[in-house]
């Protein structure tokens, strides 16, 4: 019962994150150039058929009443249709791209967390050391790589010069799904990968120089055991709350990869809502991710104080 005020807060931080966002997302649109019925009527339609569209709309009412109008309906998963193609509505195309982003981000995470701790526990074993210094070589490639220069890349050697794997998501796939993901993922966990690998090596290192490893290594426990009992549980704590901010870049990063290899993903369907000015859409999307992001840095948050006496009594 001690933890229920401080998980009710963070729910309580999560939706006013939320709600923020939200609100910028609408004031973005309220402030641009033009409005839905501008977009809708077409460049060449009247002052009239403008006038006219606007108020079908509802968008000569108060910012504040259809703001109020917008939150109501998001918070029942209503976000209106889309302005363009078959004008369905938006929560079905949420419905039909939503998947696919949570699949490629919660892979690329698994993988970054995954390498990121054993190529950080590697290099901080043997620190100083050639192991050591190729990690940190290969880290700081992973985070000085742009994700456009690193997929463009990708694809020409992989897809086109070894024809190993395919160049995008196809409708017409004639090998199982996992072969066209590979490059999505490793592009969207290279950044990841590096981060938590300096971050794991950091930790690590820090954890050899507690007194109870010390203890240990003086009582012989074997290497093994040592590291796996005593060195990580003590050293992850900092690789975990890190996830969450990781997740946020994978989220970002995916709009670009979505793009790049025609995932159809919610990112894909942002930028596209964009160029096209589908207000509905965007608004949609970018809420989407929002929440996707704050859920899982909640997640987090309510987990290292499980994990963790220490943080668990520093909050009671």
């Amino acid at each position: 019962m001690s933890l229920v005020k401080p998980i009710l807060r963070r729910i309580l931080y999560a939706c006013i994150t939320l709600l923020f966002l939200s609100f910028v997302t609408f004031m973005a649109d309220e402030m641009a150039p033009g409005d839905q019925a501008t977009v809708l009527a077409g460049e060449k339609a009247t002052l009239q058929t403008v006038v006219e569209l606007r108020e079908k709309l509802g968008l000569n009412r108060p910012w504040p009443v259809r703001y109020g109008e917008y939150v109501a309906n998001a918070a029942r998963l209503d976000f209106g249709t889309s302005y363009y193609g078959t004008k369905e509505p938006v929560i079905e195309i949420i419905k039909r791209v939503l998947p696919m982003t949570i699949r490629i981000a919660f892979i690329s995470i698994a993988v970054a967390a995954l390498l990121g701790v054993i190529l950080g526990t590697l290099a901080a074993i043997n620190r100083d050391r050639w192991p050591d210094r190729l990690v940190l070589l290969g880290s700081t490639l992973g985070v000085t790589i742009p994700t456009f220069v690193l997929a463009p890349l990708l694809v020409l050697v992989f897809a086109l010069k070894l024809d190993r794997l395919p160049m995008t998501w196809t409708t017409d796939r004639v090998a199982p799904d996992f072969y066209y993901l590979i490059l999505p993922v490793v592009v969207l966990a290279a950044r990841p990968t590096a981060q938590l690998t300096r971050l794991a090596r950091a930790s690590v290192i820090d954890a050899f120089q507690q007194e109870f490893v010390k203890l240990a290594v003086a009582k012989g426990v074997r290497p093994f055991r040592l590291i796996t009992k005593h060195v990580l549980p003590n050293a992850m704590m900092p690789v975990l709350t890190a996830l969450g901010t990781n997740f946020g870049f994978l989220l970002t990063g995916s709009f670009i990869v979505e793009r790049a290899f025609l995932l159809p993903g919610v990112g894909r369907e942002a930028i596209e809502a964009i160029q096209k000015g589908d207000t509905p859409l965007i608004q949609a999307t970018t809420l989407v991710a929002g929440m996707l992001f704050v859920l899982v840095n909640l997640a987090v948050d309510l987990a290292v104080p499980v994990l963790d006496p220490r943080v668990r009594e520093a909050q009671v």
